[in-house]
């Protein structure tokens, strides 16, 4: 599978570190810099490659968004044609300050991104994973869970298979919409790490008794 790792700032990098060092993928880095890109695929080295957002978008089947979302679509808006692609959006709707949500409710964060961009398909992931745990290496005694919505049956099992390759638990956490529900534990997730004490090092898990 070709994956399109938009962004170039810790989760970018983590993703993109990470995905190198699985087989049966290639990893393209984009950025709205391709410089950045680019210095960022040679670090890693591996056969990645680097480049602006269309570039790399355009030869992907999956483009994983790792970027604020209040910059996503700016940089979609930049990718050129998206038809059939699958776009991760691993954001959470946040405030400056990190200690709030800017949607939620009625709407999230993926239900937008799928909104503006309809001839692609949003497939929610990834939210409450912090930039530390995301390579495999990080987490050698525990299997956490990434939690992947969407309302494409296809195209979310590809994105679980992804988390899978990345030696993550898959939950399969229903149609898009229930994003209202993944962004705000997020959001409790960034409480957890960054103000009551935690550190980045946690992450939420559905337990099965």
């Amino acid at each position: 599978m070709k994956i399109a790792v938009i962004g170039t700032g810790n989760m970018g990098s983590g993703f993109a570190r990470a995905f190198a060092a699985c087989e049966g993928t290639e990893v393209v880095v984009g950025h709205r810099d391709p410089a950045k890109a680019a210095a960022l695929a040679a670090e890693i080295g591996n056969g990645i490659e680097g480049g602006g957002i269309a570039a790399a978008v355009k030869h992907a089947d999956v483009a994983l968004l790792a970027l604020p979302y209040e910059a996503i679509a700016a940089a979609l808006d930049s990718a050129g044609d998206l038809s059939g692609k699958i776009l991760i959006d691993i954001s959470n709707p946040i405030t400056a300050d990190f200690k709030e949500l800017l949607l939620g409710h009625t709407t999230s964060a993926a239900e937008e991104i799928q909104k503006a961009f309809p001839a692609a398909t949003v497939v929610k992931a990834f939210n409450t994973i912090f930039a530390g745990l995301i390579g495999p290496e990080a987490r050698a005694d525990t299997t956490l869970q990434v939690f992947v919505a969407g309302d494409d049956e296809t195209a979310t099992a590809k994105v679980r298979a992804l988390a899978e390759k990345l030696s993550f638990e898959a939950v399969n956490a229903g149609p898009l919409s229930n994003s209202r529900f993944l962004e705000p534990i997020g959001e409790m997730n960034i409480h957890f790490g960054f103000f009551l004490g935690m550190g980045p090092t946690v992450a939420p898990s559905w337990v099965r008794v």
